[in-house]
């Protein structure tokens, strides 16, 4: 799951970044306004973490940036000013979630998995399809009961496919979301191709049916639906 953290502090910024990263989620960073403005436009994200003061603009701008191009990434406001009144306007202009400096890292990473599942899962913390089980809190995987070892990118593949069932995902979203380098896209669709073949290989060899169906031109699609006794 990708998280883009718009922070000015490197300390702060880094300390973010190196947990989550245990935690595997794929992060990105940016420490203005600017650098964060080109990001929202050109990129999507599972969520954002948002400072609200910022060398260049307000944290505040970005959130209704976000907000006016109807997009659903969830947003975490984290600030040092403790003011109700901040708290309020970040969450009245959409943020799903506020939390003041200083604060434990456990504890951000507990909100920001509260949000994602929350917008990308319903709220489930467990996505389960026949023989098909994904734990989305600990990012496990089991096919028949039995656990399923997927590396980072598979298993943020799989992620992404779960979080848009029954939905056309096209290569460019897919290679879009497994990029973490500073051009955001991996140079050609070959390395999308080589993840999405690897993983339905071991989704094959381990039990499971072939939910991921490809659509030819287009891009791919898990098939999730149910079927009527």
């Amino acid at each position: 799951m990708k998280v883009l953290i718009v922070e000015d502090e490197p300390e702060l910024s880094g300390s973010i970044v190196a947990y989550l990263q245990k935690e595997n989620y794929r992060c990105e960073t940016a420490d203005d306004f600017l650098q964060a403005e080109s990001k929202v436009i050109d990129f999507q994200y599972d969520c954002m973490i948002v400072d609200i003061g910022l060398p260049g603009g307000s944290g505040l701008d970005l959130i209704k940036l976000i907000k006016s191009m109807k997009r659903n990434d969830g947003i975490i406001v984290i600030s040092a000013n403790s003011a109700l009144s901040d708290k309020l306007m970040g969450l009245n202009l959409g943020a799903d979630d506020y939390i003041a400096k200083p604060f434990h890292l456990s504890e951000l990473s507990a909100r920001l998995l509260s949000v994602i599942r929350r917008r990308n899962f319903q709220g489930a913390a467990t996505f389960t399809f026949n023989e098909l089980q994904v734990n989305i809190d600990d990012k496990s995987v089991f096919v028949h009961g039995r656990p399923l070892v997927l590396n980072k990118k598979e298993l943020d593949l799989l992620l992404f496919l779960v979080s848009n069932k029954n939905r056309i995902v096209s290569k460019s979203a897919i290679s879009e979301h497994l990029s973490q380098n500073e051009s955001g896209y991996y140079r050609g669709q070959d390395v999308v191709y080589a993840h999405m073949k690897n993983l339905k290989k071991k989704l094959a060899e381990a039990g499971a049916n072939d939910y991921i169906k490809t659509i030819y031109g287009v891009g791919y699609k898990l098939e999730c639906y149910e079927t009527a006794d």
